[in-house]
């Protein structure tokens, strides 16, 4: 891990390649191309999560979410004082009734106990330093106020990494990495703790969509802004033979009884709170009660101790 503002040791995305494919996509999108879906999926699923929690917030960031869909609930929640987006690039920042800002969420330029929620959908994942990402955002929190997040990770996008693996060992003896690592859930509850999060709590919403072939997968990644920016790519262009056996492998072993194939997305979710001294202390592990709807509605209002 690396101290904030101090160069990242051991880099694993190419940061700069992803912001480019990422404003390269927001701009080309359109409503109709429904290439925002996971968005959609996540910012319903975070409107739901925050009308758990019964407080006001005072300030509330949206940190590096791809497009302004967080940043637009969070500013018709009229519980919440002032919302800033800080967004990952130009072309993403939005126009709706916010503060915005262009950041960067591995940099994070939140001033320490300056916020009262933080909400970040769908960026993490690509973060160098994740645990550094994690404390910088429990720092900007006032004690007691509440972080929620969603990254991919678990077996997300498992049938396109085997496919490709596959028939790229078969053809070429050897594999580049053609889909980025994601983290397990128990990992991602653990560097919640490790960042110093209160009651932190982690859980799984797994959306399973389905295509009519595997090419159909890949232009939906290229219109997220999602496509292969990992350090250790091949920087040679997939070959077509490769491209094809991928594509039989995938129909192969990921198709449902009417052909159609299937594409896994698992949204891990993330909550916590800054401590504070009148949050409930955690039991002793393996004592765990907590759900996350108790968790959600924090101190003071009726929830159980321990960790989900």
């Amino acid at each position: 891990m690396s101290a904030p503002g101090q160069p990242i040791a051991h880099e694993i995305f190419d940061r700069s390649l992803a912001r480019a494919r990422l404003e390269r996509a927001l701009r080309a999108f359109t409503q109709e191309s429904g290439a925002d879906f996971l968005l959609q999926r996540a910012t319903g699923e975070l409107a739901d999560r925050l009308s758990l929690v019964k407080r006001t917030f005072g300030v509330a960031v949206d940190l590096g979410t791809p497009g302004p869909h967080a940043a637009m609930a969070l500013a018709g929640d009229t519980r919440i004082g002032f919302v800033l987006r800080a967004a990952p690039t130009a072309e993403g920042i939005g126009e709706g009734t916010y503060a915005r800002i262009v950041a960067d969420e591995e940099r994070s330029p939140l001033a320490d106990a300056s916020c009262d929620l933080i909400v970040s959908i769908l960026a993490l994942q690509g973060v160098n330093d994740l645990p550094g990402a994690l404390i910088q955002i429990r720092r900007a929190l006032r004690p007691d106020g509440l972080f929620l997040g969603c990254v991919m990770g678990g077996e997300s996008l498992n049938e396109l990494r085997q496919s490709l693996t596959a028939a790229e060992s078969e053809i070429r003896s050897g594999a580049s990495p053609r889909v980025a690592p994601f983290a397990d859930v128990r990992v991602l509850g653990a560097l919640l703790q490790r960042a110093g999060f209160a009651l932190p709590v982690v859980d799984l919403d797994r959306a399973v969509t389905r295509y009519g072939d595997m090419l159909a997968v890949m232009r939906d990644l290229r219109a997220m802004g999602a496509a292969n920016a990992l350090v250790a790519r091949s920087r040679a262009p997939l070959r077509r033979d490769v491209l094809f056996r991928a594509a039989e492998i995938y129909a192969g072993r990921f198709a449902d009884a009417d052909g159609r194939l299937r594409a896994t997305f698992d949204m891990v979710w993330l909550a916590g709170w800054a401590p504070h001294e009148s949050q409930q202390k955690p039991l002793k592990p393996g004592s765990a009660t907590m759900r996350l709807e108790d968790a959600l509605r924090g101190p003071g209002e009726g929830g159980g101790q321990g960790f989900g």
